[in-house]
């Protein structure tokens, strides 16, 4: 769900190699405070920026393996260009976003919360070390106008960093029971680089990233949490009808397709319809060659999964019951009549 009217940009905020040990090491205690640091980071960019104080919306989600496979913990981002104005009850639309700036409030934030959380000597000396070689911040990433402007599309393009396993099959080139040698295309040559190496240490690099039960990869924040979505939406379009016009590149929600036309719209086949007879189709059995029949619409019947629904529409009577039956398709058995 996303509000009408507003940009959305994707951000990326990541964290340089010498903390990733640490973040690795202690899992547990870093990953959800990582996703909330992002969060708190971004509202006090865009309050520095906007000189007002600033709730943006947030689609958070939590990607913790680089092009390669090997652990690099980062965070994906679809977040407003702005922020709602609880005290002047306005929406603030930012058209510029200093990057400089980004980037030493992400690095602030981001050790900070280390700095708290895991409070060892060693990760003091971490801390202190990062900001004495990342002098300009760490890196992250803007993108404009890469997020789709349909929101239907936002699923799709959300999952391939939720979803998508840290290798796919197809980028394994060769396996010989031993070794396992596997391309990626790299962040630093952004050339296709080939990597061989032991089949447990290839195992090792792909389980790293299975997240402990019950963890929240993508999570909601602040405009775009779902607690309070619906209450700040009419807060938000009112305020964004006072405004002329629709910022360009703004979302604009549409009505949901279903099935049959998301269907038609991508092949230009009516699914329902039977290439023999041109005739309208009813779902009946779904088939699989390797699992069998895993539907059958008469079983579901007779296990009474439409009984509620059946007996409360079905017209009294025998007639009146037959003819409904038949216009429903329904068999006449599931009424003692045949």
């Amino acid at each position: 769900m996303l509000h009408e009217g507003v940009i959305y940009r994707h951000l990326v905020l990541t964290m340089p190699a010498m903390l990733r040990k640490t973040f690795y090491q202690h899992a547990g205690e870093l990953l959800s405070p990582l996703m909330r640091c992002g969060v708190q980071c971004l509202d006090d960019f865009f309050s520095r920026v906007s000189g007002r104080a600033l709730k943006g919306g947030y689609i958070m989600v939590i990607q913790t393996h680089g092009r390669n496979g090997q652990d690099n913990p980062h965070l994906h981002c679809i977040a407003t260009s702005g922020g709602w104005d609880q005290q002047a009850q306005q929406w603030i639309h930012l058209d510029y976003l200093p990057y400089r700036m980004l980037r030493k409030k992400w690095q602030w934030h981001l050790l900070t919360m280390v700095r708290q959380t895991v409070k060892t000597k060693e990760s003091k000396q971490l801390v202190d070390a990062c900001y004495t070689r990342y002098r300009e911040g760490f890196v992250t990433n803007v993108q404009k106008g890469d997020v789709p402007a349909r929101y239907q599309s936002l699923a799709t393009y959300l999952a391939k960093y939720v979803v998508s396993p840290p290798i796919s099959l197809r980028r394994i080139d060769h396996y010989d029971g031993q070794r396992v040698t596997y391309h990626y295309r790299s962040h630093t040559s952004e050339r296709v680089e080939r990597e061989t190496v032991d089949v447990y240490t290839f195992i090792g690099r792909m389980v790293q990233h299975v997240f402990p039960k019950g963890f929240k990869r993508i999570r909601y924040y602040g405009v775009q949490a779902t607690k309070t979505f619906a209450r700040l939406k009419g807060l938000i379009q009112e305020a964004l009808a006072k405004v002329k016009g629709i910022v360009k590149g703004a979302i604009k929600i549409i009505a949901p397709l279903t099935y049959r036309q998301r269907y038609r719209q991508s092949t230009g086949r009516d699914p329902l319809i039977c290439p023999y007879c041109q005739r309208d189709m009813a779902l009946w059995r779904i088939w699989h060659p390797t699992y069998g029949v895993i539907h059958d619409e008469l079983e579901a019947m007779r296990r009474g999964k439409y009984a509620s629904q059946e007996t409360r529409a079905a017209p009294k009577g025998g007639v009146g019951r037959a003819l409904w039956a038949a216009s429903n398709r329904i068999p006449l058995s599931l009424f003692g009549m045949r």
